[in-house]
C-alpha cells in the first residue's frame, strides 16, 4: 500500500514540475524592437525549449521513479 502511495506522490511531483517548468520559463512578451506596433499583444515568437528533455528531466525521472513503484505495489 505504501509502494502505491509513494508512486502516486512521485507521479504527481514530477507533472507538478513539469508543469512549473513550463508556466515559469519567462515572461510571454519581450521588448519589441523599434518600428511599427504590430495588431497584436502576442509575442511574434516564442522558443519551445520549456518542452524539451533538458527542462524536463527531473519530473520525467520523478514519474518513472512513480510508475515502478505503482507497478511494483500492484504485484504484491
Amino acid at each position: 500500500m505504501f509502494l502505491i502511495l509513494f508512486g502516486a506522490l512521485f507521479v504527481l511531483g514530477g507533472i507538478l514540475y513539469m508543469a512549473r517548468a513550463a508556466i515559469w520559463w519567462g515572461s510571454l512578451s519581450r521588448p519589441r524592437p523599434s518600428g511599427p506596433a504590430p495588431n497584436t499583444l502576442e509575442p511574434s515568437r516564442r522558443g519551445m525549449r520549456f518542452l524539451g528533455l533538458g527542462a524536463n528531466w527531473p519530473g520525467i525521472l520523478l514519474m518513472a521513479i512513480g510508475a515502478v513503484l505503482l507497478l511494483s505495489g500492484a504485484s504484491f
